[in-house]
């Protein structure tokens, strides 16, 4: 074996999570997934690369749970399943971050190769198709764009004209579900909001 390839099959692409899982980033295993180390991680990540007011970060959980309540508003009839879709379609973030839209398009294809792969497992783990179909994956982007557009001006110092430019609408949630989910969480209840909502979208 040459110096080359015993150096690339020594490098690390795995990460050890706290439940014992070793999950592979290049092939992650469903069964290496569980939902409490996603709900531990995503509450510990910022969105916004942390550029954000508040006494506490604003958590990709709580990001993923006003997705969800943007779709819910704009689909109340929606299928408990594509809910669910919608709560998990950051998932990935709880092993590699939230990256910035502007790094992403920097990094390119690669990075999206390793999220998309991430995001097949978690959703065969939990009862999902690998791939959604267009059409949900249109709905969870829109919410998640109306989720977006409310972070940006509440939380992280945009502009209304702005946020209309890059996210679109406000998605117009009643004050008090705003009040509620833009109020950044501390870890801990994110972490327990989280994993609260996912138990009842899976009874």
């Amino acid at each position: 074996m040459t110096a080359t390839k015993r150096a690339a099959a020594d490098t690390r692409v795995w990460q050890r999570m706290l439940s014992g899982r070793r999950l592979d980033l290049i092939d992650p295993s469903p069964l290496d997934i569980e939902i409490a180390d996603i709900a531990h991680g995503l509450a510990r990540v910022a969105r916004w690369n942390g550029q954000t007011s508040g006494a506490h970060i604003f958590s990709v959980a709580q990001h993923t749970l006003l997705v969800e309540a943007v779709m819910r508003a704009q689909t109340p009839r929606l299928d408990e399943k594509l809910r669910l879709a919608a709560l998990l379609h950051d998932a990935p973030e709880y092993v590699i971050g939230d990256m910035i839209s502007p790094f992403k398009a920097v990094l390119g294809g690669d990075y999206k190769v390793v999220e998309q792969r991430l995001l097949a497992a978690i959703h065969i783990r939990f009862g999902l198709p690998a791939q959604l179909n267009a059409n949900v994956t249109a709905q969870i982007k829109n919410a998640d764009r109306g989720a977006a557009y409310l972070e940006a001006t509440l939380l992280a110092g945009f502009s209304e004209a702005e946020a209309r430019r890059l996210f679109g609408r406000d998605p117009c949630l009643p004050d008090s579900v705003r009040h509620d989910y833009l109020t950044p969480w501390s870890a801990a209840k994110a972490e327990k909001r989280f994993l609260a909502r996912f138990k009842s979208l899976q009874a």
